[in-house]
């Protein structure tokens, strides 16, 4: 369930529009203006008051909010503004060949796409940035991890919830031959089992893999894999089983200890806003005792905070 609630008034995107080109005159910008209006409004209304904005002052929105919005704030609204393939293909290539490599949040955003999700990530990021995904990957990821992630990104793989048994077990069966051997692991395995199965399969190989070793296969891929690798599977296979436990886990991570990874916190609270944050939200209280929002508030200020609780429709 989405924690998106549309404002309680009728508003107009004309009147929406106009409000938000006042925000930006004289002496710097009203951020409360730009936060009441656009974290209240869904992708349909956003996508009107853009068209609004340009036909009114001949002027592009988003650039114009580039251009008066800073820091986390900035970052975090222009996410908003983009359509779901749109923040996809931005976040990838930010995360492979921006300033600062984050190899994570392209895995995560990779191994949690369906096939035709990919298709249309790689068909959008070619014309966008003049050079294809599997290019971006080649240069700025590395070893077992690259190898994985370039037969991900190629492989169709079935959505369904249909499954073969006989499959399964034998999947279960190889993984199992890998834990017992003395020397070496057979990376090979995990790449085809992960590149080319089902979530359906994959929660059935769970477990049958347990019945089958008395194992937990989540703990026998941190035992036998290691770095973004062993991130890549195990993202999988935690998405696969419940993509609201997934995300509640990332949201710790990223708010947990000394410093908070606000790329991380913005981009989970956007993306699943208008999905299922309430969800998420659920999760996360259940698994760490204590309310996402209150989280959320202590680990923001200012506008960008304001904007964050909002997506979470929180008054908090």
């Amino acid at each position: 369930m989405s924690t998106f609630t549309k404002p309680s008034m009728q508003t107009s995107s004309r009147d929406d529009a106009v409000q938000l080109n006042r925000a930006f005159k004289g002496l710097g910008c009203d951020a409360a203006v730009v936060v009441n209006i656009l974290a209240h409004r869904n992708a349909s209304q956003r996508d009107s008051i853009q068209q609004e904005y340009e036909t009114l002052f001949s002027d592009d929105l988003k650039k114009q909010l580039a251009h008066e919005l800073h820091g986390h704030l900035k970052k975090a609204v222009l996410l908003w503004m983009k359509s779901p393939i749109e923040r996809d293909v931005t976040t990838l290539r930010q995360a492979l060949t921006g300033p600062i490599i984050d190899v994570k949040a392209a895995t995560e955003i990779i191994c949690t796409r369906t096939s035709s999700q990919i298709r249309q990530i790689k068909q959008v990021y070619a014309p966008t940035f003049g050079t294809r995904l599997e290019f971006d990957i080649e240069c700025h990821t590395s070893d077992v991890h690259k190898k994985f992630l370039l037969a991900f990104i190629a492989i169709t793989r079935y959505d369904g919830p249909e499954i073969d048994s006989v499959l399964v077990e034998d999947d279960a069966k190889a993984i199992n031959k890998i834990g017992v051997k003395k020397s070496g692991v057979d990376e090979s395995t995990f790449i085809q089992i992960f590149t080319e199965r089902s979530s359906a399969h994959l929660i059935a190989l769970a477990s049958v893999f347990h019945k089958m070793s008395g194992k937990e296969l989540g703990k026998t891929i941190k035992r036998e894999t290691s770095g973004n690798f062993k991130y890549a599977l195990l993202t999988i296979l935690q998405y696969a089983d419940d993509p609201t436990k997934h995300y509640a886990t990332v949201l710790r991570k990223a708010t947990k200890g000394l410093g908070t990874d606000d790329s991380t916190l913005i981009r989970i609270l956007v993306t699943r806003a208008e999905i299922d944050l309430q969800k998420i939200e659920e999760e996360f209280l259940k698994k760490y005792k204590r309310p996402l929002p209150e989280v959320v508030h202590s680990e923001t200020s200012a506008h960008y905070r304001a904007f964050l609780l909002s997506l979470l429709d929180s008054k908090y």
